[in-house]
């Protein structure tokens, strides 16, 4: 079977010990110990997504259209725990 290679956007985060992974265009979601082992499950779980014949596949038109943007927004102080950002520091 020939395949196709598609480019899926994953968002990595660290939560706790745990690096957690998701890619919200398929709906699913992996952790590991480290970034290299997350992302490493995250390639091994989206295969085994395309392989498995009785899991829904998205329209390739929805994978196509995905698009990742940042929404600046302004968080009060001390609601973020942990290091301050650069601007809050120079304040």
């Amino acid at each position: 079977m020939k395949s196709v290679k598609i480019p899926l956007p994953i968002f990595i985060a660290k939560e706790g010990k745990w690096f957690v992974a998701s890619c919200p265009t398929l709906d699913i979601a992996t952790q590991g110990k480290t970034q290299q082992e997350v992302k490493e499950n995250m390639e091994d779980l989206m295969n085994e997504y395309f392989r498995d014949p009785d899991t829904h596949k998205p329209e390739i038109e929805s994978i196509m259209s995905v698009s990742l943007t940042n929404i600046p927004i302004d968080v009060p102080e001390g609601v973020l725990h942990g290091r301050k950002t650069s601007s809050s520091a120079t304040k």
